[in-house]
Order: structure tokens, then sequence, then C-alpha cells
């Protein structure tokens, strides 16, 4: 890759929502020039960029957000025209075991990516016309009770150590446009599913643990919801956030579909009883569904309200909630025949 020439920025791309992204972005234009940097933890994987990895106008680089010295001298050797930073820890139970790697990626490496691209587009006399976007989570609002759904404007009442590094980064965010005027708009989507999600998430794990022919755990009684939201719909949505959004705006991105995760956990089942009858131990995998001592600071439910992007940017999901979730279960259960991950 020529690294004079403009170059959009992607952190995290090798994990779920962000590898999705690149793989939307680079086959809408292809000829838009992408720069991913990923540490590669256990959250990210190059198999998930397979794709585009000898592309000409892609390029990969292993490394860490909050290591200043690496950041500015990406800054300093790539003409960075934005950034779309989906880097951060995101699994709550082990910010749960361990807060302080959260602290550190979701915080520190959001500042250290906020200073460089504020230093550089300063020098350049560009601050104002480059982008920064932050993808934020809706977690940041807290629980809902059975009513309502969050805004942009509901104060932030985060549960659990992920979701306050995840508040605090969004706070930095804001606080540099305000501050030093740099163009930031932030993002917070409700539950993504699809694809190349990592094992542990609540879908992969019921489709991983149900072919296996183990107990599929749901915490607690079950009932806690989610709004789903299909993760190509939401790579959609933050292409016309990035490209359309307000400067220091907010905008929810939200699916418009609420399932309380037995449902989730039942519809899945279903699914696979059609799909792979030839795995089964009982019945229906369905018989598998175990009931687990609910997690620490488990919110009852989650929802967004995104009239405020549907009104002002035009976007809207366009996948079907039971096709999207077909496609999903068929990629898995692709992806367990080749390789029967537990």
């Amino acid at each position: 890759m020529n690294k004079r020439q403009p170059t959009l920025l992607v952190t995290g791309g090798a994990g779920f929502i962000g590898s999705n992204f690149i793989h939307y972005y680079l086959k809408k234009y292809p000829n838009a020039r992408l720069l991913n940097i990923d540490k590669l933890t256990y959250a990210g994987s190059t198999d998930n960029l397979t794709e585009v990895e000898t592309l000409e106008n892609y390029h990969f680089i292993q490394g860490d957000i909050t290591d200043e010295v690496l950041i500015e001298t990406i800054f300093a050797d790539y003409d960075i025209t934005g950034v779309i930073h989906f880097a951060a820890e995101s699994h709550v139970d082990r910010s749960i075991q361990d807060a302080k790697a959260f602290v550190a990626s979701n915080v520190f490496g959001t500042l250290t990516l906020l200073q460089a691209a504020r230093k550089d587009w300063e020098n350049k006399g560009v601050l104002s016309e480059r982008r920064f976007h932050h993808i934020s989570t809706d977690e940041v609002y807290g629980s809902l009770g059975e009513k309502g759904k969050f805004s942009e404007s509901t104060p932030y009442d985060p549960r659990n150590p992920y979701s306050a590094s995840k508040a605090s980064a969004n706070m930095f965010v804001k606080s540099f446009g305000h501050t030093y005027g740099m163009n930031i708009v932030i993002s917070s989507s409700s539950n993504n599913y699809g694809p190349r999600q990592h094992k542990e998430k609540l879908i992969p794990t019921i489709i991983r643990k149900a072919l296996a022919g183990e107990s599929i755990p749901i915490y607690g009684d079950g009932k806690n919801i989610r709004d789903w939201l299909y993760v190509t719909d939401h790579c959609r949505a933050l292409d016309t956030i990035y490209h359309h959004g307000n400067p220091l705006e907010t905008y929810n991105v939200g699916g418009g579909n609420e399932k309380a995760n037995i449902e989730m956990a039942r519809e899945i089942c279903s699914s696979l009883d059609e799909l792979v009858p030839q795995y089964k131990t009982t019945e229906s995998f369905k018989d598998l569904i175990t009931f687990t001592t609910d997690r620490k600071g488990h919110d009852r439910r989650y929802a967004v309200d995104d009239r405020k992007l549907r009104k002002a940017l035009g976007w809207k999901p366009t996948e079907d909630f039971h096709s999207g979730l077909r496609k999903t279960v068929e990629w898995y259960v692709n992806q367990w025949k080749t390789h029967p991950v537990h």
C-alpha cells in the first residue's frame, strides 16, 4: 500500500463487527484504501479477513492501540483521513473477572487514538474536516424496565466494568470534540448477531453447545431481553453515520427485534432441528437448554430508540430477523462441520 495516499484507519478490524465492516466497506468502495490495526487477542482473528487480505488497497498491522509510539507512527507514516474505532475489550463476563484490561484498552486506548489523530490533523490544518467515529454500545445506558427505550439523551448508568469503560471512552471522545474542535461522532448499537462472532457470545455458544450435544447454558430465568441487530445492517448504519452524521452527535442503531434470551435459544434450536437433525442427541436441541446462576450485574433489558438515525439520515434495517437468524445459524453450522469448536 502507498502510505501517502488517503487512508481510512479501522481499529479492531479482526473482531466480529470490525471484520464484517471491512468486508462490507471494501465491497461497496472498491477503490478505498483501508488500514486495519488489531492486537489479535482472543476476540480477533485474521481468519475473519482471508477474503480481503490479498487486496492491494488493504493493509493489516498487528498492534495495540494503547501503544502511543505505534499509533503516532501510523499517523506519521500514513495519510489517515478518518478513524473508525471498533477496538475494545467487550466480553462482560471477562470484565467482571478483571476490569483492568478494559480500562487499558477501552479508555486509555481510545485516548491514545484521539491524541494522535488530533495532533496529526491539527498539524495538517484539517482537524475539523477529518472524522473520528467511535463505536459504542447501548450498555452504557444501564438497564430498562418492561417499557421504554434508550434515547441518545438517556443519562449514562453503566452496571458492569465493561459498560463503565465504554461510557468513559464516550466522554473522552465527546470532550475532544468540544475542547479541540475535532470532528467526532459516536454510535451506540443494540446486540449484533451474524457471522464471525466470537464463540463465547450468546448465539455462537448456543449453536456450538447444541451441536456438541452439551448443555446449553442460559443465565438466570432466561428472560433478560435484548434488541437484536443483524451485523450487516449495522455496517450499513456505520457507513451512513461516518459519511453523513453531524459532528458531535450520537446516533443509536437498533434492530427493532426484542427477544428474551430463552426465546432466542429456542428459536436457534428449532432451526438446528431442521438443518442438522443428524446431530441431535435428544428429540430436540431444546432439551439441552439448562438454566445457570445469573451473571453479576446482568442488565434486565436493553432496547434503543433509533428514530434519530432513521429520520435524519434515512437508515433502516433491511434484514428480517428470522431470515437473518437463519443465515447466522447456517453460517455457524458450516463452520462447525469443517472446524468443530467446543
